[in-house]
């Protein structure tokens, strides 16, 4: 008797924990949630950015206004920005803002990997791709750019391509060239030439070129020069000089490779 009235006791007990924990289970996620919707969080007047994180000084964040006001009445495409660090209104801006499918919001938050991320509507994508997108993220909002520049150029240099790209109809790249990457241009370019180079190199006495092995390697030279070396520049820029600067590493690595004679002669045999 004692002893089933103890295991009542202790089942009832268990129910218990196990009510506490389902509760402290299901309570635990739901406090954090609110922080992604919290529409106190929103001004009262009608602005086309809110600079939680105070990352735009207030000179900037005026300026910045009226440039976005002025690019939605000539364009009908709305721009917005959100920075936040540890609170944000999060889906309550959708409403305050009226985002749609011509709409496009920066949101910067410095507590990831990378500063600036996108919510772009579907109409957007018939001009800027995702491809454009995941480049623009690339170049302005990684660390080492915000870094030496800055939160605030970060955010303007992003706004300024994206303005750019939709007034001229779409781009499929971000426009302009990085130093950094045109150096990693430069380089695939060498590197195509001295593929293209060694290739060239007589094999056959009384050969000059070996036109064959040029052909049998062009895939690779020419992803190298031209995919890699050409194809970034002409499509980010109208400037000849990174261009020809390319063109002439690439003919300098094919003429070194091709006059580099010392292990690609065979040495004559001595005949007894």
């Amino acid at each position: 008797m004692v002893n089933s009235q103890w295991h009542g006791i202790m089942r009832y007990l268990l129910k218990g924990v196990l009510v506490c924990l389902v509760c402290l289970g299901i309570l635990g996620p739901m406090a954090p949630a609110q922080a992604y919707d919290n529409p106190e969080l929103l001004p009262d007047e009608a602005t086309a950015i809110i600079d939680l994180a105070k990352s735009l000084s207030s000179r900037q964040e005026e300026d910045l206004n009226s440039e976005i006001s002025q690019f939605e009445t000539e364009t009908g495409w709305k721009l917005r920005v959100l920075t936040q660090y540890d609170r944000t209104p999060g889906r309550a801006v959708k409403d305050f803002w009226g985002l749609d499918d011509r709409s496009i919001m920066l949101v910067a938050d410095p507590r990831g990997g990378n500063l600036l991320n996108f919510s772009v509507g579907d109409a957007v994508y018939d001009l800027l791709p995702r491809t454009f997108w995941i480049e623009l993220q690339t170049r302005y909002g990684n660390q080492f750019f915000v870094r030496e520049n800055g939160e605030d150029l970060s955010i303007l240099s992003a706004l300024e391509s994206i303005e750019g790209c939709l007034r001229q109809g779409g781009c499929n790249v971000v426009p302009g060239l990085p130093q950094e990457q045109w150096v990693l241009t430069l380089i695939t370019s060498i590197v195509g030439g001295v593929v293209c180079g060694f290739a060239a190199h007589p094999r056959k006495p009384g050969q000059v070129l070996a036109w064959q092995w040029v052909l049998i390697f062009s895939p690779l030279w020419g992803i190298l020069f031209v995919a890699f070396g050409i194809g970034p520049v002409v499509t980010r820029t109208s400037d000849w000089l990174p261009l020809t600067r390319n063109i002439a590493g690439f003919a300098i690595g094919a003429l070194v490779a091709y006059l580099t004679p010392a292990f690609n002669q065979q040495s004559p045999s001595s005949e007894t």
